[in-house]
């Protein structure tokens, strides 16, 4: 890590900046990741182009939000910055390991009393990101609204920028389908996670879960289901302790495809290749 960010870092928390020392660690694709030690202490640091502060400080944001509920454990968010070319967001650094069985039991309680944090509306007063992916938060009660003009049909029309076979025609018929099978489906806003897949989870030495890399929103408590569900990383336990805290309405498996269009979207915009015909696929499934 580069001098300038280490005493920015140190300064931020209180540290003698030359006693700092800093490794890479395995993190995310968008973000270098590093490990400071300094003054008998560890953070995790996250480091970014300063053109792109914006995303580490709706990070930032999320995981503040998500603290601020007391449901769910997260990093502490210890300080935001920048020095010179390079944005940097410090986090407590916690000892992780991958979810065990307690650890699923627990997670699914636990998300299920996030859930339970409402609003009026879908959205958030503010935009953020989904991976490195804008994700506009406009508010609106109405649930199909958002889902198909801020979730679906935003990932779509991004998509038909570089893919001629999506347009905004795919958009219509999906939403077309959605409420022929789902027209009096009105849920309220839960708090979100947003980007609920296993690599955002993990737990601590006494089995409590952490979630971190958060796209936090008001919207249906079944879209953090849906992403859980659809690369993995959870097993049955957490599925089923959700539900036993708080059944899911008739529907939800449906609904739940249409849900994990939007991350799969997603993913074709980020990284292309298989992504774009599997988002096809569900597409035309979905709005047969």
């Amino acid at each position: 890590m580069h001098r300038q960010i280490i005493n920015a870092v140190a300064e931020a928390l209180g540290w003698n900046a030359e006693k700092v020392r800093s490794q890479p660690v395995s993190g995310g694709s968008i973000a270098g990741s590093w490990r400071l030690d300094g003054d008998g202490e560890s953070v995790f640091v996250k480091t970014m182009s300063a053109s792109q502060t914006s995303i580490l400080d709706a990070e930032r944001d999320g995981l503040e939000r998500l603290t601020a509920t007391g449901a769910i454990r997260t990093p502490s968010v210890l300080g935001f910055g920048d020095a010179g070319d390079t944005a940097w967001l410090a986090l407590e650094w916690l000892e992780l390991t991958p979810l065990g069985r307690r650890g699923n039991t627990a997670l699914g309680r636990q998300l299920s009393d996030l859930h339970r944090c409402r609003a009026d509306k879908h959205g958030l007063e503010i935009d953020n990101f989904i991976g490195a992916t804008a994700q506009p938060n406009a508010q609106t009660p109405d649930w199909t609204t958002f889902l198909f003009e801020r979730r679906l049909g935003f990932q779509i029309e991004l998509l038909a920028e570089r893919e001629r076979d999506f347009s905004r025609d795919h958009t219509a018929r999906l939403k077309a389908a959605w409420q022929r099978r789902s027209s009096d489906y009105a849920p309220e806003p839960s708090l979100l996670h947003g980007d609920l897949w296993g690599g955002n989870a993990a737990m601590l030495g006494d089995k409590q879960p952490v979630l971190f890399d958060p796209a936090v929103h008001f919207g249906d408590r079944e879209c953090d289901l849906a992403m859980a569900d659809l690369f993995g990383g959870f097993d049955r336990t957490f599925f089923e302790t959700y539900a036993a805290e708080w059944p899911l309405a008739a529907g939800w498996q449906d609904r739940r495809r249409f849900y994990k269009l939007y991350h799969l979207l997603n993913h074709a915009n980020l990284f292309g290749g298989h992504y774009v015909s599997a988002s096809r696929h569900l597409v035309d499934e979905l709005a047969a």
